[in-house]
């Protein structure tokens, strides 16, 4: 099994998968997110969620993840053997953005839902250009001095805006933002490759990335010319991703996981544990075997010629 990475200086040490828990009571209902959190259980540590999932789905209000992965981690005992990372910023029935109330709010809430005293992570999940940064981050410092987040990270900001938040996080002495949260994968490089990954460097931020496997279209079930696979989101991962060069990443993928032997996304995922600053990258599953597969992405060790043929494949600019 893969070695635990340190995600960065938070203290936390985590096997570098983490599991998507964006699922959890939507796509996968809570007697299949349990038998995905046993399974995952078995090899990794490290879960993501947020207090707006699934509040895109008719019914829901936000918290139903949460609200699984507190049953499941009471019923299992597991407090003390997982790693949970959750968000908020995102809009939900307690509002939305990054201002202290929300924040304050949000957090006793996500605390309640989980059944946990101390959230492992805590992200804020959107950058907030209305609130001062000053209020923000003071919230998030207060969190961290009553014990109720240990560590903190950010997702969805530029890179201006990441480093802003740093620089103002040194200046007051705050508590500081230790992990990052981008879209990042094979068919998705731009949005954090360059600026974002140099804060990342310089900063000495762990790298969480979501979308992993491009929300499924690396996992190879998705075919060129072909109708899209029957689930809630095929359509749109489809408008998204199904263009000359993700097709072109997808043939590639393949030809390396049949040179070694593995899947399309065991080769998607590996490809990201050797890129700078990665510890983690997020991947979700909705069944049991899903899960095994994911997990045997991280004995897999490619070669210097699989990472040229996934760049050159990745890079395509048509």
């Amino acid at each position: 099994m893969a070695a635990k990475r340190k995600l960065g200086a938070t203290g936390l040490e985590v096997f570098p998968l983490c599991l998507g828990g964006n699922v959890f009571g939507w796509t996968a209902d809570e007697a299949t997110s349990f038998a995905v959190l046993d399974a995952f259980l078995e090899g990794g540590d490290f879960v993501d969620t947020a207090d707006v999932y699934s509040r895109w789905v008719p019914g829901h209000v936000g918290g139903e993840s949460e609200a699984v992965l507190g049953k499941w981690l009471a019923s299992r005992k597991a407090k003390d053997r997982l790693v949970v990372a959750t968000k908020v910023g995102a809009e939900t029935a307690l509002g939305k953005g990054l201002t202290r109330e929300h924040i304050e709010k949000s957090v006793d809430a996500s605390l309640r839902r989980l059944g946990v005293e101390r959230i492992d992570l805590y992200y804020s999940h959107y950058d907030d250009p209305n609130t001062p940064l000053e209020e923000t981050l003071s919230a998030f410092d207060a969190l961290v001095k009553a014990g109720k987040v240990k560590a903190l990270g950010l997702s969805n900001h530029s890179a201006q805006r990441a480093q802003e938040a740093l620089d103002t996080q040194q200046r007051l002495g705050l508590a500081r933002y230790q992990v990052l949260q981008p879209e990042y994968n094979l068919v998705e490089r731009m949005k954090f490759e360059g600026a974002l990954q140099q804060v990342c460097e310089r900063e000495g931020l762990a790298v969480a990335p979501y979308f992993g496997l491009a929300a499924g279209f690396l996992t190879g079930k998705y075919q060129e010319g072909q109708p899209a696979p029957a689930s809630p989101r095929a359509g749109n991962v489809l408008k998204k991703y199904g263009n000359a060069k993700g097709w072109g990443v997808v043939t590639a993928l393949k030809k390396v996981a049949e040179r070694r032997g593995a899947t399309p996304s065991q080769v998607a995922l590996a490809w990201l544990a050797t890129r700078p600053t990665v510890a983690a990258p997020i991947a979700s599953a909705t069944s049991v075997a899903q899960v095994k597969e994911l997990l045997g992405a991280f004995s897999l060790k490619l070669e210097a010629d699989d990472l040229r043929e996934l760049d050159s494949a990745s890079m395509f600019h048509p």
